[in-house]
């Protein structure tokens, strides 16, 4: 019998986390790992898994980022509301994702240079993983 699985994933929250958002859907939203409350508390449960803060220019293939304790918490928030797009429950709230995203970039210390940078790349060149998720592969 075959298993299907999607490949890219670095980390897994330990622990569930809660943040306010400026992000209210007319009703809350619930999945197996994520919860946004109508009025902006965004839940992500133990055991979510992510990426971590992946950037890569498409057109090169060219990492821009790096993993540092001052961008893991950003991009957890961050790849749980583009879950959330991706799964077609938030729509035209991405601006306010990356915003967010770069809120708490600088809360955690990131300098805003490098903030600054990550940001507009977010801008830039994430709109397709808001639109797009991973393959599901199978193996044997």
């Amino acid at each position: 019998m075959k298993i299907r699985y999607k490949a890219g994933y670095k980390y897994q929250l330990f622990e569930t986390y809660s943040v306010q958002t400026d992000i209210t859907p007319l009703a809350g939203i619930k999945t197996a790992f994520i919860r946004l409350t109508a009025d902006g508390i965004l839940t992500i449960n133990s055991g979510y898994a992510w990426d971590g803060p992946s950037g890569q220019i498409p057109i090169v293939k060219m990492p821009i980022t790096i993993d540092t304790k001052n961008s893991m918490r950003a991009s957890l928030v961050h790849d749980a509301l583009y879950q959330l797009h991706r799964e077609k429950h938030l729509e035209h709230q991405r601006r306010k994702s990356d915003r967010l995203f770069y809120k708490i970039l600088k809360e955690d210390g990131m300098w805003k240079f490098r903030a600054k940078i990550w940001y507009r790349s977010v801008r830039r060149w994430a709109k397709r993983s808001s639109v797009t998720g991973r393959k599901v592969l199978t193996a044997p």
